[in-house]
């Protein structure tokens, strides 16, 4: 755990915007070229479907979605794909903080950012129009296929929970349909507040998917718990369609696990750290710390 002290800004605007374009940042050690478009076709109609690429050169590769439609009031169109053409990169562009969260990676975070100096970036668009499941999903297959596409990548940056993860651990992941959103697309931060007791866990990257985070401000719990607690919390939201009502009350944990007999109480609420977003406030019963009226 990093001992250095941050300072809480919800007027930082770093943070993507609910429903904003899901970013990937492919990170590599030596200039990288972008695939055909029969390469990216091929590997791109394996994963995600019918495909069809509307732009393709050495500078982006733009490729239409056609079994993903985003309905708008205007009318239909398919979901877009973008990757952008080899770029420098420069990894003392990441400030302390988002570095302290990149719990996935830690002991090769600094070499990655020292030996990667190219990036190849990944977007969708048009995306946020899609419900939560489907444009996990569809987010996640194109993070496999990018895998593919680009064999000598390094590691994955996620931009909008702030997770890097090794390539390597990208190609061999073992999870399955919506939980590979909650893997690599949302970001478990632990924080403990200055010059007190307490500790506050939060959840980023829910938003993308138009869906909550959550908080948990805290004391005297194994942050590990709550850690675990946070994942199965983000995954049942995705996965039933965020069934929590303010309010309501969700299985609290008795020694490491899940059960029934504990209750915490849900609530909606500002976050507490940066990006500033809505969040679920889960009071943890006894261990709830801070001034909750």
């Amino acid at each position: 755990m990093s001992g250095e002290v941050f300072q809480q800004n919800l007027d930082d605007k770093k943070g993507s915007s609910p429903g904003g374009p899901f970013i990937i940042q492919m990170l590599f050690k030596e200039p990288v070229e972008m695939p055909n478009q029969e390469q990216i076709l091929d590997i791109m109609k394996r994963h995600i479907g019918k495909v069809e690429c509307f732009c393709s050169d050495e500078k982006m590769a733009g490729i239409a979605v056609l079994e993903h439609i985003a309905e708008f009031q205007d009318g239909t169109s398919p979901v877009q794909l973008f990757i952008m053409g080899c770029s420098s990169f420069e990894g003392k562009g990441f400030d302390e903080f988002l570095k302290s969260q990149m719990w996935d990676c830690q002991n090769d975070r600094d070499r990655i950012f020292e030996e990667c100096q190219y990036q190849v970036m990944a977007t969708d668009m048009l995306a946020g129009a899609l419900a939560a499941q489907e444009r996990a999903d569809l987010d996640m297959d194109f993070m496999e296929a990018l895998a593919e596409l680009f064999p000598t990548c390094e590691a994955f940056y996620f931009q909008n929970c702030g997770k890097l993860f090794l390539a390597e651990d990208v190609r061999k992941h073992q999870f399955c349909g919506c939980d590979r959103f909650i893997h690599f697309g949302v970001n478990v931060r632990f924080f403990n507040i200055h010059e007190t007791e307490d500790m506050l866990i939060d959840t980023v990257g829910m938003s993308t998917l138009f869906l909550p985070d959550l908080q948990y401000h805290f004391r005297k719990l194994d942050p590990n718990w709550i850690a675990n607690h946070g994942y199965q919390v983000a995954s049942y939201i995705l996965n039933n369609e965020n069934p929590i009502k303010d309010g309501e009350t969700i299985d609290g944990i008795a020694k490491g696990n899940l059960t029934r007999k504990i209750q915490w109480t849900c609530r909606y609420e500002e976050s507490l750290i940066q990006p500033a977003r809505e969040v679920i406030d889960i009071h943890t019963g006894k261990y709830a710390a801070g001034n909750r009226t």
